[in-house]
């Protein structure tokens, strides 16, 4: 990325455009979006920043000012010097505690702890290293499940990132037949290095992870290692609307899915098309601005 717009407004302004965002499937892929508070004393006052390959033109100007209902504010642009934003944003950051799971990055010394997962996830061009409120609620949600006797034999990370959920779900899981795809090619050789330093077993058999590079669930490696007990999908709430009832076609009747990915704020939307396909509520987890939730398909028949 070089060039930045951003927008300064209340939260429930910005968080809404940044839904807009994520819900329009016809959005420019060019352009990616983060939001957050100006400083922790301040949570009601919060920036939209939006990253460009480009200078934006009128077009993209317009197509950021679309996204907010009324008139938009104003728009600041600026460039950035040539820099992997991904890592520099994750250049020290702290370890994070989710559940049992300690992760951390290359910097940071492993934790050594009884009862501690630690797992080590460098800063690298894919999404999910737990630092992000979604990865580690999800952490806390599979530990959570685990400690309430839910038992895993057939695995699926779908948009998998890093690798770490399913990482986490191998551990918990250990016996399991564990998946992991994503539609972004760079995942393949992250998740590779990722399992290779963490000492995760790759392959088809039991214990070992596979993983795919696939657009939705309609990857012919995916259907044959459906139906699936636990499909665990972190990734935005109107792609997780969309896959419902591709989701609810690969998920076992009584099987568990959990979801992620999606702001408080669009909760009740997905939970709808998730009842709609056939599941139910077992519990949820708010982590920051962002819902987790884990629900059981209903058994039919």
């Amino acid at each position: 990325m070089s060039w930045k717009l951003t927008a300064f407004g209340p939260r429930e302004m910005i968080e809404a455009a940044l839904a807009r965002h994520e819900e329009d499937a016809d959005r420019d892929e060019g352009i990616v979006i983060t939001a957050f508070e100006v400083a922790l004393d301040q949570p009601e006052d919060w920036r939209l920043d939006v990253y460009l390959e480009a200078k934006p033109g009128q077009a993209q100007r317009n197509a950021v000012k679309a996204l907010f209902a009324g008139e938009a504010p104003r728009l600041t642009l600026e460039e950035l010097p040539e820099t992997d934003w991904v890592t520099e944003s994750q250049k020290g950051i702290d370890p994070i505690r989710a559940g049992r799971f300690h992760v951390r990055t290359p910097d940071h010394a492993a934790l050594d702890e009884p009862g501690v997962v630690d797992f080590c996830i460098p800063a690298a061009q894919a999404f999910g290293t737990g630092h992000h409120e979604t990865t580690a609620g999800c952490l806390t949600m599979l530990d959570a499940m685990k400690r309430r006797g839910v038992h895993a034999r057939h695995i699926a990370d779908i948009g998998t990132g890093t690798g770490l959920l399913a990482f986490g779900a191998m551990h918990l899981w250990p016996t399991a037949h564990a998946t992991a795809s994503d539609n972004d090619p760079l995942c393949l050789p992250a998740v590779l290095d990722n399992a290779e330093m963490n000492a995760i077993p790759l392959g088809t058999a039991p214990g070992q992870l596979a993983m795919v590079i696939a657009d939705g669930m309609k990857d012919d490696f995916l259907v044959q290692r459906a139906p699936f007990d636990l499909l665990i999908a972190n990734i935005l709430a109107a792609p997780l609307i969309e896959m419902a009832p591709e989701f609810a076609a690969a998920v076992a009747p009584r099987g568990n899915i959990v979801l992620a990915g999606l702001l408080a704020t669009q909760e009740s939307r997905v939970r709808a098309a998730y009842m709609h396909a056939g599941f139910r509520l077992q519990a949820r987890i708010i982590n920051g601005d962002w819902s987790i939730l884990w629900l059981r398909k209903r058994f039919a028949g």
